[in-house]
């Protein structure tokens, strides 16, 4: 079936199911490989994006979901002045480890930090939960998500 998507402010249009989930349109049709593939079931994280600006896991969103809403992955989350905030934070506090999770862990930051501005400890902590990191950077994240809020890190 024709589809038709808007990914970082391009208008994409592609053939495929409309059952298929957002995730491999993304990586395999669109050739957008930051968006990591993780559990495959929503629970990990490691396939947010935003949808309309709020965070989603691509890896549960068919393509006949989208309904003309606007995507926007890592690779486009720079183009917005809080996407390249949480971007240099996470650069300037060395967050990732492995950095299989990240992707997923700066679009749920940014999507954090465009309804809370300034968010507590708890606040981080409540809403990035959803985001694993095997690794167990979470420290570094919550320090560079206060960073990026413009409190600087903790």
């Amino acid at each position: 079936m024709h589809i038709r998507l808007s990914v970082n402010g391009k208008i994409h249009e592609i053939d495929a199911d409309p059952e298929m989930p957002l995730l491999w349109a993304l990586r395999d049709l669109l050739k957008l490989k930051g968006t990591k593939f993780g559990c495959g079931g929503g629970f990990c994280g490691a396939c947010t994006v935003h949808l309309n600006g709020a965070p989603v896991r691509s890896c549960q969103l068919p393509l006949s979901r989208l309904a003309g809403m606007p995507v926007t992955t890592i690779e486009g989350i720079g183009s917005s002045e809080l996407g390249t905030r949480v971007q240099k934070a996470w650069q300037d506090l060395d967050v990732p480890q492995c950095g299989y999770c990240q992707s997923g862990q700066i679009m749920a930051a940014a999507a954090l930090l465009a309804t809370e501005k300034h968010p507590t400890d708890d606040q981080i902590d409540a809403f990035m939960s959803g985001n694993l990191c095997r690794c167990g950077t979470y420290v570094r994240i919550r320090s560079a998500i206060h960073q990026a809020a413009g409190g600087g890190s903790k």
